[in-house]
């Protein structure tokens, strides 16, 4: 049976930012950029939704049906919206963190493509959907619409690499965090 896969809105966000940082909760980047564990799934959640309530007005948030799996696209075919008091949000939302979320924010900007693409900046299963073709199935659903623009996203994991990589993303040199966390760029071809 297919999953339902349905727009987020705004009554969406919060469920949608804490689904994302429970499913990256075990990356290598996530320890990186909040080393204390007992602050990490809060700060991760409350960066998350920055991102997402901009995707949520600007871009495509897609989520499966109750709530397991979600898509966050930003579409890169004109310049994008500067997000609204940014740096005071990321502060607030990271604390002695912030540094570190700016280092990120910095080498995803020298590593996004120029072309006018589709960004992906999320993709996450709950642990617990994982393996059930969830992933895929969001991936095909915003496929489907790209209407001959290519989609770009940067893996921050090698399972997760090989997964794009069969949906026709193509890895680039990867880059990396000051700690060695590894990111692959990854652009799908218009009609890929």
């Amino acid at each position: 049976m297919r999953p339902v896969i349905r727009r987020a809105t705004a009554d969406d966000a919060g469920q949608v930012a804490e689904l994302i940082a429970t499913a990256y909760s075990g990356l290598r980047v996530v320890h990186y950029l909040v080393p204390v564990r007992r602050e990490r799934h809060r700060v991760m959640t409350a960066n998350i939704r920055i991102l997402v309530d901009h995707a949520i007005e600007h871009g495509e948030v897609h989520l499966i049906d109750d709530g397991p799996g979600v898509t966050v696209w930003l579409p890169h075919t004109a310049p994008p919206p500067e997000q609204s008091d940014y740096d005071r949000r990321l502060a607030e939302a990271t604390g002695h963190w912030a540094e570190r979320f700016r280092a990120l924010d910095a080498l995803f900007a020298a590593n996004h493509p120029t072309q006018p693409c589709h960004y992906l900046a999320f993709m996450a299963v709950h642990p617990g959907q994982q393996n059930q073709g969830l992933g895929s199935a969001l991936l095909r659903h915003h496929h489907a619409r790209l209407d001959g623009v290519p989609a770009y996203l940067a893996a921050s994991d090698p399972r997760n690499r090989d997964l794009y990589a069969r949906h026709g993303y193509q890895a680039r040199e990867p880059f990396a965090l000051p700690d060695g966390s590894l990111f692959w760029p990854m652009l799908r071809p218009a009609g890929g």
